[in-house]
């Protein structure tokens, strides 16, 4: 049995009876985070540092609006606000700290997240009971109580999480559970290895098969379509209803392609009798060995700051998972610059971004494959080897997402570059 979480959407069926409590928490989230935002802002001016979750919570615990929720709803909101300080990667090219949740005088209706001391759940009358803060109670029994519904196929236990999202209309209820899954026996004794680029968004090698691209190019013009100067710009008002609506949908669009991604890469990995995949590990890209961050250039922080290797990576460990696939994260010292075909290393022999050629063995082959390959023999300790076909580092299958079907499929590349 495998432990894992699952988060449900249901509705809520008695809307009428909780629309008002929910707005008045999710009104409050937005205020805490902004008095939140104001204190990392002078303590940033006065000495340069960037408040940890610690300090904050510290810091903020007998303020105001901090007993406008749950204590640990309020706690949540000061931990999301320090990740996404932490996770904002502060390039050179214009973009923006984490800001201020306010549109002139109104507040937006933001997440707000339960966690198990604040949840009561009646399973068999489908109902969760929900804390308020102690400034929103009418009384010290007060509390904000959802009926709702799911999928009849779906039994509710062991919650871990609850949250209530606005998604543009009304409010619904994220139900985030603990669940014992049964996995199957692992496909075989192959082991994949996956190179995560910026330009293909990764490529993936097969012990005793092939190689594969994923170009990116659906996540890109996503990305440069949504973020035109309207919706970057956020004047004194904050972002228009346009801009927040295009983040939403830009959101949606990245969260499906992860998804359907991440299956289709287990998929094959399942038929191609795959036990382990090995996985570059990105986690310090953003920081150098004395933890300053990285200049990668003006086109590549750009790159840089939006790339959801972690986000891809979790994915794919849970869905892995289930078919007993062990993901591992794995060192990518040299990998792009190793040749896998006689283990020489140079800088030099990666040419242009796509197009690596060995000035030792003159083998040429995509670079990003060449990386994949390398990242799986640092799992399977086999050196490298002449032995190699180069057609098929050089021309690897490349899959291509459907928006139409919303599926990838496969097409034959005839050139190394991406």
């Amino acid at each position: 049995m495998l432990d894992t979480t699952r988060t449900y959407v249901a509705k809520i069926t008695n809307y009428q009876q909780v629309r008002d409590d929910l707005d008045a928490c999710g009104f409050s989230v937005a205020k805490l985070w902004n008095v939140g935002r104001y204190y990392i802002q002078k303590q940033w001016d006065e000495t340069g540092e960037i408040p940890e979750e610690d300090e904050l919570k510290s810091e903020l615990k007998e303020h105001e609006r901090y007993n406008d929720l749950h204590s640990h709803s309020s706690q949540r909101v000061l931990e999301e606000l320090a990740e996404a300080f932490t996770g904002w990667y502060n390039s050179d090219d214009g973009n923006n700290p984490p800001g201020y949740r306010k549109r002139g005088d109104d507040h937006p209706r933001s997440t707000i997240t339960w966690k198990k001391k604040g949840i009561r759940h009646d399973a068999k009358h489908g109902q969760i009971r929900l804390s308020k803060g102690f400034n929103l109670k009418d009384s010290r029994s007060d509390f904000i109580l959802v009926e709702y519904e799911t999928r009849p196929d779906l039994t509710v236990e062991n919650i871990q999480q609850v949250r209530a999202v606005w998604n543009g209309d009304r409010w619904e209820i994220h139900i985030v559970c603990n669940e014992q899954i049964p996995i199957e026996d692992a496909p075989g004794d192959n082991i994949a290895g996956i190179d995560l680029g910026i330009s293909n968004y990764l490529a993936i090698d097969y012990e005793n098969g092939g190689s594969e691209l994923y170009p990116g190019n659906t996540l890109k013009e996503d990305k440069h379509y949504f973020s035109q100067d309207e919706y970057q710009t956020e004047g004194s008002n904050g972002p228009s209803d346009r801009a927040l609506n295009a983040r939403r949908k830009l959101s949606r669009r990245k969260d499906h392609f992860l998804h359907t991604l991440s299956k289709h890469i287990v998929e094959r990995c399942v038929a191609a009798g795959v036990g382990e995949i090995a996985v570059g590990n990105l986690s310090d890209i953003r920081e150098d060995d004395s933890g300053e961050a990285r200049n990668w250039g003006q086109a590549g922080n750009k790159k840089l700051h939006g790339w959801e290797f972690a986000q891809f990576t979790d994915l794919l460990e849970y869905k892995a998972e289930e078919y007993g696939i062990l993901v591992t994260r794995t060192d990518e010292e040299n990998t792009s610059k190793t040749c896998s075909c006689c283990g020489q290393i140079r800088d030099s022999n990666r040419v242009e971004r796509g197009l690596y050629v060995c000035d030792s063995c003159e083998t040429t082959m995509n670079a990003d494959v060449n990386g994949a390959v390398n990242i799986r023999r640092k799992i399977t300790q086999s050196p490298p080897t002449r032995d190699m076909s180069n057609g098929c580092l050089a021309q690897p299958g490349v899959y291509l997402f459907d928006r139409e079907s919303g599926s990838f499929n496969t097409r034959e590349q005839g050139v190394c570059k991406p």
